[in-house]
């Protein structure tokens, strides 16, 4: 009788905690003051093509900029419904803190004294860069570690500082960082002539290049990587309902382009596809979108407003856009890159 009632007890417990992790997600103070304002506020880069970047007519895009319409057309069904606060590097995070935006999502790196010590919560890598060194080809300089004693702008504020410091006490370079506040600024003192190289992610290297120098080519970005720098969009710490939905609209987008799921076949897709896996990521044969607190829609229309990851990726920064960046470690995990999202499910 003892063995019975307790394998009772063990089956009702089971139950009870498979419907506890089946019930829908509470809004959270975030997401109830963005349908509030109508408006999700978005922390953005004050100009780094592929990014985040406006043009002369104040539209902006880039591939921070499509996480954040990705987001407003899952929450408030119009990815149009973004305030857009551009931010120097040293006040991303106060803005974010502060309650100024309500997500961050601006070309920063994910690491861990960032992670544990402001008060701020990553959602996932939409860009796995690496910092490297941008110098004139005239120079003839091969690689970064010919750079003994040379000066080199860089941006304050940012893991690029300390990263050239380290490189340059590890190899002995006794290299002279020229410090600038602004983004601006250093891109201009470079291009003057004020500095022998740049640091900054790659990324950002390539962006600068094609933006500002009059002649690409007069320009190398040497191919050493001296870091790890995962992109990534933060959130305020504690606001687990808003984390949860920036995090999994991310990790859609991911899983839409395993699937083969377009900006231009969504609504097809959505009407006949007998995939589950498709069926799931479009809310047709299952409703995760009310574990987020949102409908069933939520990530169709996400995938409406900014494409998949793989397009959202081409579009900005790949092969065929300025900046020209080949998809390398961004690559989903299937084609020996890192783009692995947990299935939505």
């Amino acid at each position: 009788m003892l063995n019975t009632l307790k394998k009772h007890w063990l089956a009702t417990g089971a139950l009870c905690a498979m419907a506890a992790l089946a019930v829908p997600a509470h809004a959270g103070k975030t997401l109830d003051a963005i349908k509030a304002r109508g408006q999700l506020v978005c922390g953005v880069s004050s100009g780094v093509a592929g990014f985040s970047q406006a043009d002369s007519a104040g539209k902006w895009s880039g591939i921070d900029v499509d996480v954040c319409r990705a987001i407003a057309a899952s929450v408030l069904g119009d990815a149009n419904k973004v305030k857009w606060v551009p931010l120097v590097s040293q006040q991303r995070f106060a803005a974010l803190q502060s309650g100024e935006v309500d997500i961050l999502s601006r070309n920063t790196t994910w690491t861990m004294t960032r992670d544990v010590s402001l008060g701020l919560a990553f959602t996932g890598v939409v860009y796995y860069d690496g910092q490297g060194f941008m110098v004139p080809t005239k120079s003839k300089v091969k690689s970064a570690k010919q750079l003994k004693g040379a000066t080199v702008c860089v941006q304050s504020g940012t893991t690029t500082e300390k990263n050239l410091s380290e490189f340059s006490r590890i190899n002995n370079l006794n290299i002279k960082p020229v410090v600038f506040e602004k983004f601006d600024a250093a891109n201009a003192a470079y291009f003057s002539g004020r500095c022998q190289a740049y640091t900054t992610d790659a990324s950002g290297l390539a962006s600068i290049r094609n933006k500002e120098a009059k002649t690409p080519a007069d320009h190398v970005v040497l191919p050493e990587l001296i870091s790890k720098e995962p992109l990534g969009p933060a959130v305020r710490r504690g606001d687990d309902e808003f984390f949860a939905i920036t995090k999994w609209v991310v990790f859609g987008l991911i899983e839409a382009e395993e699937y083969g799921v377009t900006q231009a076949n969504v609504d097809t897709l959505q009407k006949d596809s007998k995939d589950p896996n498709i069926g799931r990521l479009l809310g047709t044969t299952e409703d995760t979108g009310k574990l987020l607190g949102l409908d069933k829609d939520w990530l169709a229309r996400a995938i409406k407003a900014s494409g998949n990851y793989g397009e959202m990726f081409e579009r900005n920064v790949g092969p065929k856009s300025p900046l020209g960046l080949p998809r390398g470690s961004n690559n989903l995990w299937s084609k020996g890159g890192l783009m692995y999202a947990p299935p939505v499910r």
